[in-house]
């Protein structure tokens, strides 16, 4: 299944961010990666075409990912949001509403499954 979304990728492992980048894009979505929450929100300012954000919980800065998806869900309402943690539990309390949480090591393909359902 194709799909053109756009998936902003909050990552500061470069690593990680670039493994996921991969496996999305062969799943069929384009990806944009930034490297912590202030760089991504940079993005989201010059960018109007961004459909999902994934973003990690804990990375440096002023801002963290909880902090990054409260904001996204506040400003920009049509983006979907994805929070990962590897030290994190979180539950849909903490969250913005209809956003989604996986524990890392998250499998691929539940993340995408994820993003499908999201998408619609």
């Amino acid at each position: 299944m194709a799909t053109h979304a756009l998936v902003l990728i909050v990552e500061d492992e470069p690593l990680v961010s670039l493994a996921l980048s991969d496996e999305l894009e062969r799943a069929g979505f384009m990806v944009v990666e930034a490297a912590n929450a202030a760089e991504a929100l940079g993005v989201l300012e010059s960018r109007d075409d961004i459909d999902i954000i994934i973003t990690d919980v804990d990375m440096p800065g002023t801002m963290d990912g909880l902090a990054l998806a409260l904001a996204v869900a506040h400003r920009w309402p049509p983006i979907r949001i994805i929070v990962v943690s590897g030290h994190h539990g979180l539950d849909q309390m903490n969250l913005p509403e209809g956003s989604a949480f996986h524990p890392k090591p998250y499998r691929t393909d539940q993340l995408v499954g994820t993003m499908r359902r999201m998408l619609g």
